[in-house]
């Protein structure tokens, strides 16, 4: 049987979701369907992180990651609150370990003050006071910056959505579409959708269906595993909260830090490696044919020139444990090889440009009947809300369009 639908979202995830609950909420009446490949939400990047409410300090002033993270952490804090999902306010430090690091640090604070964030900046002996055994010869200390599990997030917006009529499904992965000039046609592996608009946040796959429904993508998905660590129960005590290095601007990636989850648990990590999949968990998991396309794009060409020494490193820390722990130790150096054990790890779905420029900002783009979430990594999670938001904007603007032709 075939249903129809003001809007089909592919992706259930939390910006899928996100999405979803924002079209709901701007317009009661508008039916919408969500489908997922999964047999459950946020399977991939959303419940595959350290769970950080981050607080936009890190991104261009005016970019969409600057606004939406930073209003996103308020509204997920406000969000998490109403809902009674465990959640915690806890800041965090980014630190200096040596004196040439200090000049990117002032830099960083004064982005965090074009952003709005709450930066204060700190002495050694300040840091000190806050992580006793943190190295550093500086630090910022940034009070808006959280924690929670997004997947309990997402549990609470499925139920949110199931009460307003939504129809959800797992297990519909998307085996082909059709976008015609009056709806779009949306076969899964549970039957066929009709909508009149199409939101793809299908993360990892998004280019995929971006061109499945004709909207030829300006970049190419390529996934990056990010390995995770975590410190034994008994050495947990070494971190009180978040700790974060000063990143290099040359890349999207924050750099091994320190996170005290929800839980309790401390996450060491991540470091930044190809995966061989799109959902290559482990060195283990490969398909030969994604890997092959990855490896045939030029963009991973340029990727490869510029950043070999930058990737070796990476691919090190990845390998051999001696080089992920004397990693950590720049942070915090009373770290051993036993205090660390492996965590599960994440694959970040990372936009390239053909040229090989790593995309650093959201990208959303689509056409009269589509839109395409087509770079939505960290902090997408912390800035869901406002992403559904401004996605549910353009989803009324197809609509008002295309009512008046």
């Amino acid at each position: 049987m075939t249903l129809t639908y003001d809007v089909v979202v592919v992706g259930g995830g939390i910006v899928g979701l996100a999405t979803a609950y924002a079209i709901t909420e701007r317009d009661p009446g508008r039916t919408v369907a969500v489908v997922e490949k999964e047999t459950s939400w946020a399977a991939h990047q959303t419940g595959r992180n350290s769970g950080v409410i981050h607080s936009g300090l890190y991104y261009r002033p005016g970019s969409l990651k600057a606004r939406f993270a930073v209003e996103g952490a308020r509204r997920m804090t406000d969000f998490c609150a109403r809902h009674d999902i465990a959640h915690d306010v806890t800041g965090k430090l980014v630190v200096a370990t040596s004196v040439h690091e200090l000049p990117r640090l002032r830099a960083l604070y004064e982005r965090g003050l074009a952003n709005g964030v709450p930066v204060t900046e700190l002495g050694t002996e300040q840091v000190r006071e806050r992580e006793p055994h943190v190295l550093s010869v500086g630090g910022l200390h940034v009070a808006s910056t959280g924690i929670v599990d997004y997947a309990d997030v997402c549990r609470t917006l499925v139920a949110l959505l199931h009460e307003r009529g939504v129809a959800l499904r797992t297990g519909a992965g998307v085996v082909d579409l059709a976008v015609h000039p009056d709806e779009v046609v949306v076969q899964t592996r549970l039957g066929e959708l009709r909508g009149r608009i199409l939101v793809n946040c299908a993360g990892l796959y998004s280019d995929r269906i971006a061109a499945l429904a004709g909207d030829p993508p300006p970049v190419r998905i390529v996934p990056f595993r990010g390995e995770y660590h975590e410190l034994v129960p008994s050495r947990r005590g070494l971190v009180r909260g978040l700790v974060y290095p000063v990143p290099d601007p040359a890349f999207p990636f924050l750099g091994v830090h320190l996170t005290r989850g929800i839980h309790g648990d401390v996450h060491v990590g991540p470091n930044a490696v190809l995966a061989l999949r799109r959902e290559g968990y482990s060195w283990a998991r490969i398909a030969p044919r994604e890997l092959a396309e990855t490896l045939a794009y030029p963009g991973m060409w340029h990727i490869a020139r510029r950043h070999w020494r930058y990737g070796a490193g990476e691919l090190l820390r990845s390998v051999a444990k001696p080089a992920m722990v004397r990693e950590v130790q720049r942070l915090l150096p009373e770290v051993t090889a036993n205090d660390l054990v492996r965590a599960p790890a994440g694959v970040r779905a990372q936009a390239v440009r053909p040229n090989g420029d790593l995309v650093d900002d959201f990208l959303i783009t689509g056409g009269p009947r589509t839109i395409h979430v087509l770079n939505a990594p960290s902090p997408a999670a912390t800035a869901s809300l406002p992403i559904g938001d401004e996605i549910a904007t353009r989803v009324g603007e197809r609509l008002g369009a295309l009512a008046g032709r």
